[in-house]
């Protein structure tokens, strides 16, 4: 039976929209994506002065924690959500380390990221991945900050068919499996034969024993709203089998955030990054490096709907928080010549201005 209930039951207030630090850069022709970052204080400017986010989300570094609360202060910008990557076998003492630190800046919510490959680059399992969850869940709680597993390329979840049996795994041991949606993950997969490939899904999706596009019934993300883990929702534009950046050529031989030691995808030296960004609003001529259509975006604009849409018609919805994920990192917007800030910002309005006409859809059934 679904989730989904009738209008008049409908009390839910739109969670907190935060914009992640990565994506605090006023970029520009003449200032293209960087991976040097702005200062922590410059970062906290930008998503004030963009003027739609309620939140800023980053885990701060241990000699910043001093630095995040007084800009959470001058700049009304709590920190709701942080997040890490982690690799099985290597980092369990680190999770303690980074669930301190984001109680120690106020974030009731800690996306973990488990890498595909453990320490010593064997796959993990699902067994695996859930013991590290309920580790997080005793260590984080009574810190008051929740761990919540991502949905993300290089990560165990990459294959997004493990999801749903990771959640299960730890709901029989009585304890709630938080979810991180960030469906650009699967999204950009769509129609792409190699990202396909890469995780096992080719026959699945040919066989429609598993569909992933959001616009359809019975897509995963309606699985995963069905099943009530959602908990964190994260938007970046993407667009289906969309094109690799080209700007961002890969030297693996230079360690960068999210593309662990072992992966599943040949990160080859000489080979642009993967394509897991699309712009959100139609750039300016030569702020990126290929064609751009309004169309390549319905799959994002649908993934919002969606679950704004479950969250506004559903009692006892577990969405608690909202971020842009527009990000400078290779894989992403790295070397585009927009405003990173400005693409976060738009993606932020468009979540507002969707779920007002949610509301008014809602009214008027009432």
């Amino acid at each position: 039976m679904s989730s989904i209930h009738t209008p008049a039951t409908s009390r839910a207030a739109l969670p907190p929209i935060g914009c992640n630090g990565r994506g605090a850069q006023a970029s520009s022709m003449s200032s293209p994506v960087s991976l040097v970052e702005p200062s922590v204080e410059e970062q906290f400017r930008l998503v004030h002065e963009a003027g739609v986010f309620d939140s800023f989300d980053r885990l701060p570094m241990p000699d910043q924690v001093d630095t995040y609360l007084r800009c959470i202060q001058q700049f009304a910008l709590p920190v709701r959500t942080a997040s890490w990557f982690y690799a099985l076998g290597r980092d369990e003492a680190l999770l303690a380390h980074k669930l301190r630190l984001a109680a120690e800046v106020g974030a009731s919510l800690h996306n973990i990221m488990v890498h595909w490959h453990d320490a010593a680059g064997q796959p993990v399992s699902d067994t695996e991945v859930a013991d590290f969850y309920l580790r997080a869940y005793d260590l984080g709680m009574p810190q008051g900050v929740e761990p919540t597993l991502e949905l993300h390329v290089n990560m165990w979840s990459e294959d997004p068919r493990r999801v749903s049996p990771v959640a299960e795994l730890v709901r029989r041991r009585g304890v709630p499996f938080n979810f991180t949606l960030d469906y650009s993950h699967v999204i950009f997969k769509m129609g792409n034969a190699q990202e396909l490939r890469i995780c096992g899904l080719t026959d699945d999706v040919a066989a429609g024993r598993v569909e992933l596009d959001p616009r359809r019934p019975g897509s995963l993300v309606d699985q995963w709203l069905e099943m009530g883990i959602v908990r964190w929702m994260q938007v970046r534009s993407v667009a289906p089998n969309g094109p690799r950046n080209t700007w961002s050529i890969l030297d693996p031989s230079q360690p960068v955030a999210a593309v662990p030691t072992h992966s599943i995808f040949d990160y080859r030296a000489g080979e642009p990054g993967r394509g897991i960004l699309y712009p959100f609003e139609q750039p300016a001529p030569g702020e990126w490096h290929s064609a751009w259509d309004d169309a390549a975006l319905e799959c994002t604009r649908a993934v919002v709907k969606k679950v704004l849409a479950h969250h506004a018609r559903t009692p006892g919805s577990r969405l608690a928080a909202i971020t842009t994920e527009m990000i400078n990192l290779p894989d992403y917007a790295h070397n585009a010549r927009f405003s990173l800030i400005g693409q976060n910002a738009a993606i932020a309005r468009h979540i507002r201005q969707t779920w007002s006409h949610e509301l008014a859809t809602l009214a008027a059934a009432a």
